[in-house]
């Protein structure tokens, strides 16, 4: 397969190096990879229902569903993602994947009205031309039944602000101009050499929000995902503290909705529902 125009090439060269597998399991990824959990089972109909995981990495989410008894079907266009998610549902025997293959999300390979639930949590940060991101929630639009339900993600447009001010990164001058940048259009573009997050996108909340109403979509809900628990300088002494912890979720969970703190979150979630054509 040929790669998609639309993704950076810096990008799929990051995520060929495999540093995508663990990242759920690092630092204040652990809060979203819980949070996303939660939210998953609020917002989705329930198992046996058919999930298509559109850009869904290595398999971390499509995994844990398949084992809460959906049939989940996995599209990602990083080869080594699908090879990766395909070996960890080898070793899942009683609740394996339905599929996983190499794909676009532009173009997705499923029928029409074919899926009960989209998840959308990658495609959209890393498609950095607004054509390609609503070609991408048109297409979740097509393969949902007229009842299913789309979980989309992007990542905040203050995310580089936050982690540069309560991690010092604010020191390097490159950040300051990245970040600075990223508020200014979300183009987020990391300095040449430099250890940031790669060429992406970064959408304000209502940006997120139009975009799916644009494509077909009335937005149910519009949550942040972490909220302000993830910026904690002593974040993994606190995650490893179950009370601590429990804090974070609890902030997390009662500021979800509140329109003044989603762009304290790393990630908004928009609840998608098929408008009526």
């Amino acid at each position: 397969m040929t790669k998609p125009i639309n993704l950076p090439d810096e990008a799929l060269q990051m995520y060929t190096e495999g540093v995508e597998a663990a990242r759920l399991a690092d630092g204040h990824n652990q809060l979203e990879h819980l949070r996303v959990q939660e939210l998953m089972l609020r917002f989705l109909p329930p198992a046996p229902a058919r999930v298509l995981d559109i850009g869904g990495g290595p398999g971390v989410h499509a995994l844990w569903l398949a084992q809460q008894g959906y049939t989940v079907d996995l599209l990602d266009v990083v080869p080594l993602h699908v090879e990766q998610a395909l070996a960890a549902s080898r070793l899942q025997t009683e609740t394996p994947l339905g599929s996983a293959v190499i794909g676009d999300a532009c173009a997705l390979p499923f029928e029409m009205g074919s899926a009960d639930a989209v998840l959308l949590f990658g495609p959209l940060y890393h498609l950095t031309r607004r054509e390609d991101r609503l070609r991408a929630l048109t297409e979740a639009r097509r393969v949902l039944k007229e009842n299913g339900v789309l979980l989309v993600m992007s990542v905040n447009r203050f995310a580089s602000t936050f982690d540069g001010l309560f991690a010092g990164m604010y020191a390097d001058p490159d950040f300051m101009t990245m970040a600075d940048q990223d508020l200014v259009d979300g183009q987020h573009r990391p300095p040449p050499g430099k250890p940031y997050f790669t060429t992406t996108f970064f959408h304000h909340p209502f940006e997120l929000r139009d975009e799916v109403l644009e494509s077909g979509f009335t937005v149910e809900a519009l949550l942040g995902v972490e909220g302000p628990g993830w910026t904690m300088r002593d974040f993994d002494e606190g995650w490893a503290d179950p009370e601590r912890r429990g804090w974070m979720l609890h902030v997390a969970r009662h500021l979800e909705a509140e329109v003044t703190l989603l762009g304290a979150s790393a990630h908004v979630m928009a609840i998608g529902i098929p408008r009526v054509q």
